[in-house]
């Protein structure tokens, strides 16, 4: 009774260190879905997981040295970096783009009020004329065309 006590002890002692040595391969089939397997698949290429830490690696490849992933982390911040900075260009372009609309759109309500319209030139004043008047109800329309549609 002790011996088959004592083999039984020695098996269960020993299950844990066979199941650690197997290797677990995960893959992605062509129709996107991630598959995980005993085997590494013929014609796939496939991450070895180390079932303990949860962590994969290519099992073609080799480990990704400190330096590599230092390089990859700074060309990730520049390119995070660099969207941010469009972003901030595109929103100034935006708001001006706006601004310009909503003065745009004051001009021709003032052109479309007023029958004589009076500008300051060289410290003197004077009144346009209505080619003058037309000239310039065009020239706002064309940029409220530009600047108040999409973009």
């Amino acid at each position: 009774m002790n011996r088959k006590i004592l083999m039984f002890s020695i098996l269960m002692a020993a299950t844990p260190g066979l199941a650690a040595d197997s290797s677990v391969y995960k893959w992605t089939d062509d129709n996107g879905v991630t598959h995980f397997g005993d085997r590494q698949p013929t014609g796939k290429k496939a991450e070895q997981v180390n079932v303990r830490s949860g962590t994969s690696r290519n099992a073609s490849s080799s480990r990704v040295t400190p330096q590599e992933r230092l390089s990859q982390i700074e060309e990730q911040q520049q390119a995070t970096a660099q969207r941010k900075k469009e972003t901030a260009v595109e929103e100034a372009n935006r708001k001006q783009r706006e601004a310009n609309c909503e003065t745009a759109k004051a001009n021709l309500k003032v052109i479309g009020s007023n029958a004589r319209i009076r500008v300051e030139e060289d410290g003197e004043q004077r009144y346009l004329s209505p080619e003058e008047i037309e000239e310039q109800r065009q020239k706002f329309e064309d940029i409220a065309n530009e600047n108040c549609g999409a973009a």
